[in-house]
C-alpha cells in the first residue's frame, strides 16, 4: 500500500497483474471499505492494449499481484469525485486537488 501511495503522491502509473492478466494503472485514491483496501484507478492498458473507454474503476488491493511503479505519469481524471460515498470510511491516499 506505501508503493501505491507513493504513485498517488506522485501521479505514476503502476503496472500490476490482476485477474491473471497484465495492468498499468493510474491510482487515484487509496481507501478501505469494509476494512478491505481498494484503490479507484484508470485502466491505461491491460493485457498490451488500451482500454476503449477511460474510466474510474475499483480495484481491491488484494487482488493486485507483483506491483511496481512505472515512470509514466498520468493526468487526472476528471470524473473523480471525492465525495462520493464509498470513500466516507477512510482515504489512506489520494489526489490532491
Amino acid at each position: 500500500m506505501a508503493l501505491l501511495s507513493q504513485a498517488i503522491r506522485n501521479q505514476l502509473c503502476v503496472r500490476a497483474t490482476y485477474n491473471r492478466g497484465m495492468v498499468i494503472l493510474a491510482p487515484h485514491i487509496l481507501y478501505t471499505r469494509h476494512d478491505a483496501p481498494f484503490v479507484d484507478a484508470v485502466v491505461i492498458e491491460r493485457n498490451g492494449g488500451a482500454p476503449e473507454e477511460a474510466k474510474l474503476a475499483s480495484f481491491r488491493v488484494a487482488g493486485l499481484k507483483s506491483i511496481a511503479m512505472t515512470i509514466e505519469g498520468f493526468v487526472p481524471f476528471a470524473g473523480l469525485d471525492l465525495s462520493d460515498a464509498r470513500y466516507a470510511e477512510r482515504i489512506m491516499a489520494q489526489l490532491e486537488p
